[in-house]
């Protein structure tokens, strides 16, 4: 690992607009479970019972208690671990520009970065489905479900659904940041699901380097990657941030 480590911070110190996508693999260390693989959360709950458009419209009440049960708690009470503190250090280098998360925990903006693509929305904040008043996660009282606002209407996470679509902007800046940056790093991402994983392609049209950091190899690992540093993305990004 020592020798990538090195390669990388030589080749971060030489980029000029650098761009992270992240996945579930970078909260991992906070305490925050993936949704998928094993010990994710859909392997307890049915995605498509659970977290798609039409069940929650159908039963609000039924997908608020798995939200209280199996996210809120976990969510609200995550701290930022070392993956996420080395991307706002590179931000405060005036290295790194941009983050495209599919994460909704928000880790990356308590972490210090200012400019974070929420490719699935977060669930920091709720809206109203009638009215649209926006209330952050930790105001709202989940003693009853579903949670409902000052007007009566019922709230919802202000994240993608299954079934609903990536929002507009998030997906074409996301592709625009993509295609202008110089160098990419890919954390904790399997590189699978899409239309996210299309992103590190929009960067290789740029010739931009593609650095992963992952514990195992993803689909991008020996085709489009240039290479891959296997390992917790906290500890990785932690001995980069070190050897600046």
């Amino acid at each position: 690992m020592k020798q990538t480590i090195q390669q990388a911070v030589k080749d971060i110190s030489k980029a000029k607009n650098i761009v992270a996508l992240t996945g579930a693999g970078i909260s991992v260390e906070s305490g925050i479970p993936p949704f998928r693989g094993k010990g994710g959360l859909w392997e307890k709950y049915d995605p498509m019972e659970f977290a798609h458009i039409q069940s929650f419209l159908r039963n609000p009440k039924r997908a608020w208690d798995m939200i209280k049960d199996a996210m809120q708690s976990l969510i609200t009470g995550a701290k930022p671990n070392d993956g996420h503190l080395g991307l706002a250090k590179l931000e405060e280098m005036g290295l790194l520009h941009t983050i495209i998360t599919q994460n909704v925990d928000g880790l990356h903006q308590a972490a210090g970065n200012t400019d974070v693509i929420e490719y699935h929305g977060t669930f920091a904040w709720v809206y109203c489905m009638s009215c649209n008043k926006r209330y952050r996660m930790e105001e709202i009282d989940l003693n009853t479900t579903p949670p409902k606002c000052a007007c009566s209407g019922i709230l919802r996470p202000d994240c993608v659904f299954f079934g609903e679509a990536i929002p507009y902007d998030a997906l074409t800046r996301s592709q625009t940041v993509a295609s202008q940056c110089d160098l990419m790093l890919v954390i904790g991402t399997s590189a699978v699901v899409h239309p996210a994983a299309s992103v590190p392609y929009y960067a290789e049209q740029n010739n931009a380097i593609i650095i992963e950091i992952n514990p195992s190899p993803t689909p991008l690992t020996g085709t489009l990657s240039h290479y891959i540093i296997e390992g917790p993305a906290g500890e990785v990004m932690r001995n980069i941030i070190n050897s600046f």
